[in-house]
């Protein structure tokens, strides 16, 4: 999960975001619904090693609290 997301991200311009659910589909395809929680926790893991920030609404958040809607981008 980790590296896809680190994939998608490298793709993009250094300010864009991704949303998990783009990690989940690019692993799992047409079954990607049930890999968003496991693309969460990689996120998790990613802000801990200090690769990425996860955003709402613009504003970084903690991810491990964060409800709803959430954004991924490299850090900054």
């Amino acid at each position: 999960m980790e590296a896809a997301i680190l994939k998608l991200l490298a793709a993009r311009a250094a300010t864009s975001t991704i949303c998990p659910s783009d990690a989940a589909r690019a692993v799992g395809g047409e079954h990607w619904r049930g890999l968003m929680e496991p693309v969460r926790q990689a996120a998790r893991r990613l802000v801990d090693a200090g690769d990425v920030e996860v955003t709402q609404g613009g504003s970084v958040v903690d991810p491990g609290t964060a409800k709803g809607p959430i954004r991924i981008r490299k850090a900054r």
